[in-house]
C-alpha cells in the first residue's frame, strides 16, 4: 500500500481521536475536573498529537510539498494554533464556566475551519465553494 495513503489514514483516524478526546475531557473540566489528573488522561492526548504531527510530515515529505508554496496548508497550520490556544483556555486557564465555554466554542470554531481548509484545499475553508 502507498505511505501516503497510509499516513493520510493515519493523519485522519488521530485526528477524529483528537476531537473526540477534546470534547470528553472539555465535559469532564465542566463535570468531573478530578478526572483530569488522572495519568492516561493526561498522557494519551499527547501520544496522538505526536502521531497526528509525525503522520503529517510523513505526508508532506513523500508528496515533496513545500508548506510555502500552499497557502492552505499555512492557513492549517494557523488555524490549529488558534484550536490549540482556545483548547488550552477551555481545559486549564479559564476561571469561570463561561469563559471555559466560550473558549471551547472557540476551538470548535477553529476545527472546523481547519478541517474545511483540508478538504477544500482552500485558504477560504467553508466559503471556498461559495467563492468558487
Amino acid at each position: 500500500m502507498n505511505v501516503y495513503v497510509v499516513a493520510k489514514a493515519v493523519h485522519v483516524t488521530c485526528v477524529a481521536i483528537s476531537l473526540s478526546g477534546f470534547v470528553a475531557r472539555f465535559s469532564l473540566a465542566l463535570h468531573r475536573p478530578d478526572i483530569l489528573r488522572h495519568r492516561a488522561i493526561r498522557v494519551i492526548p499527547h501520544v496522538n498529537d505526536t502521531l497526528l504531527l509525525a503522520a503529517a510530515i510523513v505526508m508532506l515529505s513523500v508528496a515533496q510539498w513545500n508548506i510555502l508554496d500552499m497557502p492552505w496548508l499555512v492557513a492549517k497550520i494557523a488555524g490549529l494554533v488558534v484550536y490549540i490556544g482556545c483548547g488550552l483556555v477551555a481545559l486549564r486557564l479559564a476561571r469561570t464556566r463561561r469563559a471555559r465555554t466560550i473558549a471551547f466554542a472557540g476551538a470548535l470554531a477553529a476545527f472546523g475551519y481547519v478541517l474545511s481548509v483540508a478538504l477544500n484545499k482552500s485558504v477560504a475553508g467553508p466559503f471556498a465553494r461559495l467563492l468558487g
